[in-house]
This record gives C-alpha cells, sequence and structure tokens, in this order.
C-alpha cells in the first residue's frame, strides 16, 4: 500500500484500537499515530496501520485483522464499534467522526465472539434468518409458471426492508440481545430486529407469505418479538434506516392475530 501523500491539507490522528489475539485471549490496547488526508475513512486507517505497524511507543507490532469486503456499505461485514458507536468502517469518514482531539477509538462488537481483534463471529445473525425461514420458497428448478401479480407500491414498500445487510449494528445496539456463545440456547435467545424485520419482508412478499405462518409461530416463541423491550435503539443505528420498529409492531400484530386464530382454529 502506498502512504498517504503529505499534504498540507492533511491531519495526524491518534488511533486507539482494542486488540485480541484469539477468543480466549487477553485484551490489550495499542495506540498508532495515523496521517489522514481529507475524505479518508476508517478502512485507509486500517490500512496505513497494516503498512506500518508500529505504535505510539515505538514498538513493532502486527496488521489489525479486521473483516471487510465491498468497501461502499453493502456487505455489511466492516461493522465494529468507533468511538463507542457502532456503524460501519468503510463509511465512517475522519473528517466527519474525530473531532479536535484527533483521537479515533476502534474496538470490536460485544455482542458477537471475537475471532481476532476487530473480526467477530456473526454465525448467529445468519442463524437467526434461517429460524424465520427468510426466504421466498420455491418447488424445485423447474418451471413454476407466472408468480402471483405485485404492485409498484407494495415492491417499494418491500425495497427499504431488502436493503438489510446483517450487519450487526441493531444487535449490538440492542439491550435484549446479548452475547450467547452456547449456540444450543440461540433458539431460546431474543432474535433481534434484524430477524424480525426480514420475518416482515417475506411475510409481505406474494410468494414468500406462503411461509408466513411459520415465521410468526417462531416469533411467537421464546426469544420471539414479545421480547422486544421496545428500546428504539435499533433502529437509531441502522445504516440504511430501516424502520425496524416499524417492522417489529408490524411482526407483533400478525402474531397477535396468528395467535388468535391457533386459539381458536386449533392450528
Amino acid at each position: 500500500m502506498v502512504a498517504p501523500k503529505s499534504d498540507a491539507s492533511a491531519r495526524t490522528i491518534t488511533v486507539h484500537v482494542v486488540r485480541q489475539d484469539g477468543p480466549a485471549a487477553p485484551r490489550r490496547t495499542e495506540s498508532y499515530r495515523v496521517p489522514v488526508e481529507p475524505g479518508a475513512n476508517v478502512i485507509s486507517v486500517l490500512q496505513w496501520i497494516a503498512a506500518h505497524p508500529t505504535t505510539t511507543d515505538g514498538n513493532a507490532s502486527t496488521p489489525v485483522v479486521y473483516d471487510s469486503g465491498c468497501l461502499e456499505e453493502v456487505c455489511g461485514s466492516c461493522t465494529m464499534l468507533i468511538n463507542g458507536r457502532v456503524r460501519q468502517s468503510c463509511s465512517a469518514l475522519i473528517d466527519q467522526i474525530v473531532d479536535d482531539s484527533n483521537e479515533l477509538t476502534l474496538e470490536p462488537m460485544s455482542k458477537f465472539p471475537v475471532v481476532r481483534d476487530l473480526s467477530v463471529d456473526r454465525s448467529r445473525v445468519f442463524h437467526n434468518l434461517k429460524r424465520v425461514k427468510a426466504w421466498v420458497p420455491i418447488d424445485g428448478t423447474y418451471s413454476l409458471g407466472a408468480g402471483p401479480k405485485d404492485t409498484p407500491s407494495s415492491q417499494e414498500q418491500r425495497y427499504v426492508m431488502s436493503t438489510c445487510m446483517s450487519c450487526g449494528c441493531c444487535l449490538e445496539a440492542c439491550p435484549q440481545f446479548n452475547q450467547e456463545p452456547d449456540a444450543s440456547k440461540w433458539d431460546s435467545s431474543f432474535i433481534g430486529a434484524h430477524a424480525i424485520n426480514q420475518a416482515r419482508l417475506f411475510n409481505s412478499h406474494p410468494t414468500g407469505a406462503t411461509l408466513a405462518d411459520e415465521r410468526l409461530d417462531v416469533l411467537m416463541g421464546e426469544g420471539g418479538v414479545n421480547d422486544c423491550g421496545n428500546a428504539q435503539n435499533c433502529v437509531k443505528v441502522c445504516p440504511k434506516e430501516i424502520p425496524l420498529t416499524e417492522s417489529i409492531a408490524m411482526i407483533g400484530r400478525q402474531a397477535t392475530i396468528r395467535g388468535i386464530k391457533r386459539f381458536f382454529g386449533g392450528k
């Protein structure tokens, strides 16, 4: 990697990175002095550290481990705590998040097990999507003919829900969603806003709705929508501005109707 060019408009910041050599290793904080230019993001800072892994104390270190993919806020993999707030590091611009103190602190998310440094294991996120069958079902790979018609307004409403990246921001901010290292307990722990929103997305899809009752049965059980404490932190930190609290309310209403039908219909 080429180091940033020397420029009068460049600034130098002190970056504090919480590091951990493995899941069971102790945590430590390392600090680096990093020159940044206007428009630089957190990923570029981590890249500079990778090319110059020397701490402010002059000690040789190693490149910081982190996850990233698209670098344009689409894949959701570069989520971390940046100055105490969960967000995407690819879209976090230094000019906007670092004040005159020139201090930047990077930490891994606390709701998922640390793999190393800023990289965490988000397997539970995708497990919860499986719990609510977050997909449109098809019966085989042969031609099924024309599907049910849909309206542009319905498609437009679903679009914003479909932009979810499974980044985990909403889960990190949620006081009801806590780290659970024991995978056998995932099905009884709070499922989180991200999976509830996806249940709403596919329940409103003309074909996806065929599994609506199955999704609602899961969300009516332990760890489901009733475990939401309505803190509304999720909607505040969602990088895609998905109306998560609206989705939670909608699924709560659908679950109530489903419960009444089950009570009187027996299924």
